[in-house]
């Protein structure tokens, strides 16, 4: 009997509801948060379940080979509608060491900004852990950070140890790696959920890893600009390439020797690939997040309209496995 193919899969979202807003998870394989496969005879399935049964063919031989079957990224749509918790992340040698997870490197891309929103990202001057830890605990940390009023189309690569948060009326897109390791460092004088944090994971653990010195925006072009292909990250974790996509697109997914996330920001599209002697059409609107798996080998991606834009993301083959993930 000859072997099911896969095809592009999209995901059933994931809803966590907060006193600040919501996040949405587009693409999880956490174990606690899983995501269901949507459409096509996997539907039903939890991601976990296909990584567990299809291995290299949904991600590739050489991310296979690095991160075994845990799926490397994960996507959320977040929606802020007040203060968020300030939180950081981990370098990947101490998550793992520590924690035996992956690290937390992120892209947040602003879907959204209302006249109130502000994102919070590092410390406007150095400081250190004294008095980092003294103005979390009395609520003044606010003081301490970069406050920036942003705009939709705008990025910012957070690295680890980056204090960070957003408020007012925001939505963004995270795309970060596989991991539940958010620090939390101040709830601004709210209750903070154990449903969003780990109550192990807090301002005392965090300290040694805060990045205390004075944060600096990266000189990056708004996102909507200049040429149509735009690369926003290019990092080993993976690489976040924004497609303005005016026309079909013909992708040989040999060449990135990876699965391929593709995130509609805008507009809609669709995947289009030969099965079983026909053309199938995948359709992606915008809030959706896609996977194709890197058993697809090549495909059409076709815009309904001139204004779609996408996010795609890939991972560069990588040399070295993965100690922990590949036990």
């Amino acid at each position: 009997m000859e072997e099911k193919k896969l095809y592009p899969l999209r995901f059933c979202a994931l809803q966590d509801e907060y006193s600040w807003g919501t996040d949405e998870f587009c693409l999880a394989d956490l174990g606690y948060r899983d995501s269901l496969v949507r459409d096509g005879w996997l539907a039903g399935n939890t991601f976990g379940e296909v990584m567990d049964t299809y291995m290299d063919r949904v991600v590739g031989e050489n991310v296979y080979n690095f991160w075994g079957r845990q799926f490397p990224v994960q996507v959320k749509h977040i929606r802020v509608k007040g203060t968020m918790p300030l939180r950081v992340h981990p370098d990947a040698e101490t998550a793992v060491q520590r924690y035996d997870f992956l690290g937390r490197q992120k892209l947040w891309y602003v879907l959204r900004a209302g006249k109130d929103a502000r994102l919070m990202l590092g410390f406007m001057r150095d400081t250190d852990a004294g008095e980092v830890y003294s103005s979390c605990i009395d609520g003044s940390i606010g003081q301490l950070l970069n406050t920036v009023a942003p705009h939709e189309g705008q990025f910012f690569h957070i690295f680890p140890g980056v204090p960070h948060a957003a408020s007012g009326d925001i939505e963004l897109l995270e795309i970060s790696e596989s991991s539940p390791l958010d620090f939390c460092l101040c709830g601004w004088g709210q209750e903070v959920s154990t449903e969003e944090f780990d109550p192990s994971l807090g301002l005392a653990e965090a300290l040694d890893f805060i990045d205390y010195k004075a944060w600096k925006a990266p000189a990056a072009p708004h996102s909507h600009a200049g040429d149509p292909v735009q690369k926003l990250v290019d990092i080993p974790e993976f690489t976040v390439t924004l497609l303005k996509l005016a026309d079909p697109l013909h992708i040989y997914s040999e060449r990135f020797e990876s699965f391929i996330l593709y995130s509609c920001i805008r507009g809609e599209a669709s995947v289009q690939m030969e099965v079983l002697g026909q053309t199938a059409r995948f359709p992606l609107d915008a809030g959706q997040t896609m996977l194709v798996p890197a058993e697809c080998p090549d495909f059409l991606l076709v815009p309904s309209d001139r204004n779609t834009l996408i996010l795609e993301t890939t991972i560069a083959p990588r040399e070295e496995p993965d100690s922990y993930l590949s036990k």
